[in-house]
């Protein structure tokens, strides 16, 4: 019987073997998180001028290798703890489904922050010490999202600490490295893309909401439960929309940036999908929809910066 549940989770998510088997670990829909800060700070700094080409590439791959790497602890330290199971969806499935050892998960999850160090260590001799720093405390803290006594990813905070992560301070270094310096309006623009990919943990814990609740997890989505966190999830889109909108208002962004508007039908598909889905297959749409919409966002924000750089 097990064996027919495991073929059929396996069917409903459209798993295949080989080498999607180590794609689906590094959840890549969730890699749109890493990409688009770096593009964001990179384009900013390109307004000011010229950016190092290399040091940007560095930067990309170092932030989705630490990415990668966060949601790989994820996935041994759920299985650890008994969170995930044959059934569960949402996970890359690599232990419970496929059959990959635990621990070979967890050393290519070091091996992953280890070339994200290496990355680090010429990204520093390019532009800052300081720089090793930080990218030491996000590489700490994307360990302790789900590892450690207290993981971050199941208390109210996730979202929180996964957007001004993976938004502000990744955007903050992005245009530190090409320009040795940080000014305001850097921070203010990193705001709506912070809240973006907020809105990517949100969506997946309002997904698992039900599961996360039995096993003693303590998510906004639980708190607020699924309807009211669907509502959040929207109030944080039109904050997103609005604050862009302010922002070209007020020539933070340039009139360019009314590009990133397009992205509200996918915004809008998002809470569609959500809506009036109870079951964590329903909702892996708009789950995947989550992620597109900090997609679009973040890269026809970077191309309106890039636009107004070169014209």
């Amino acid at each position: 019987m097990q064996s027919t549940d495991k073929v059929n989770v396996k069917q409903a998510l459209n798993e295949k073997d080989g080498f999607q088997v180590w794609w689906r670990l590094m959840r890549p829909h969730t890699l749109t998180a890493s990409f688009v800060p770096v593009f964001v700070g990179s384009m900013l700094a390109f307004t000011e001028g010229s950016i190092n080409i290399f040091v940007f590439l560095a930067m990309l791959v170092a932030s989705m290798l630490i990415q990668a790497a966060t949601n790989m602890f994820n996935e041994y330290y759920d299985f650890v703890r008994g969170l995930d199971t044959k059934d569960s969806v949402g996970i890359g499935g690599t232990i419970v489904r496929d059959g990959i050892k635990p621990k070979k998960i967890l050393n290519l999850a070091f091996v992953f922050f280890g070339i994200a160090g290496v990355l680090g260590i010429y990204i520093c001799i390019a532009s800052s010490w300081w720089v090793a720093v930080i990218g030491l405390v996000c590489m700490i803290i994307g360990y302790l999202y789900t590892g450690g006594p207290y993981p971050i990813a199941y208390t109210p905070f996730g979202e929180l600490f996964s957007g001004f992560l993976m938004g502000t301070v990744i955007i903050g270094i992005s245009y530190f490295i090409q320009t040795q310096s940080v000014t305001a309006n850097v921070i203010w623009v990193s705001i709506p893309v912070a809240i973006f990919i907020g809105c990517i943990m949100l969506s997946n814990n309002i997904r698992d909401l039900d599961g996360d609740k039995e096993n003693g997890r303590k998510t906004i989505a639980i708190l607020l439960g699924r309807k009211n966190a669907v509502n959040f999830l929207a109030a944080l889109f039109i904050t997103s929309y609005a604050l862009t909108a302010i922002y070209i208002i007020t020539g933070i962004l340039p009139l360019w940036s009314l590009i990133t508007f397009i992205s509200i039908i996918k915004a809008i598909d998002v809470i569609k999908k959500f809506r009036g889905k109870t079951q964590p297959l329903e909702m892996m749409p708009a789950m995947a929809a989550t992620g597109k919409t900090n997609t679009f966002y973040g890269f026809l924000l970077g191309l309106s910066l890039l636009i107004s750089a070169v014209i």
